[in-house]
């Protein structure tokens, strides 16, 4: 597992051991951002923004889009284990100021000093905790009015984009199929 692209591009990320962790491809990475490059909702949602990754696990997400220009990243993940490899990974890449790991519960966030622009999220296969997690990111501010949110859930979940978000586009990856809305549109 690697960053794909941007100043960090070949950087060689962990993941602790286990299955406890489910990193995301680095292939759905690459067509993740690529999207978000190409896609005039995406391009002004990354560069010089404030990014989330909920469910970080090994923080990959966030550390690819600090590595192609977010010019800060806030990880949340409950997990000990996920939390160590995302701050190895992590190391030498930014400071305390640009990057932030937090090891919070995502259903019961702090309130957030500002909203992201960007928000990736990508519970546990079919804990039903991506619902519960946007809900609660919604109420604390850190998802506010045209904040750009890219879920990834099981194909086999039928997860449905909630009331309040409008549907960008929808992508397959293997087993999992991406989700990519907008709040508050």
């Amino acid at each position: 597992m690697r960053i794909v692209g941007g100043k960090f591009k070949g950087r060689k990320l962990s993941a602790p051991e286990g299955g406890d962790t489910r990193p995301t491809s680095d292939r759905a990475r690459e067509s993740i951002f690529n999207i978000l490059e190409h896609q005039s909702w995406g391009r002004s949602a990354l560069r010089g923004k404030r990014v989330l990754d909920v469910f970080a696990g090994t923080g990959a997400l966030g550390l690819e889009a600090f590595s192609r220009g977010a010019a800060h990243v806030t990880f949340m993940d409950n997990h000990e284990a996920a939390m160590k490899s995302l701050r190895n990974n992590a190391k030498g890449m930014g400071s305390a100021q640009e990057i932030n790991a937090m090891r919070v519960d995502a259903t019961s966030p702090p309130r957030a000093d500002q909203a992201c622009s960007l928000i990736f999220m990508d519970a546990p296969y079919k804990s039903g905790l991506n619902d519960l997690a946007l809900k609660a990111l919604v109420q604390t501010g850190w998802i506010g009015e045209g904040s750009l949110c890219i879920i990834e859930a099981a194909k086999k979940e039928n997860w449905q984009i909630p009331d309040g978000f409008e549907e960008l586009d929808i992508r397959k990856y293997g087993a999992a199929q991406v989700f990519f809305m907008k709040f508050g549109a």
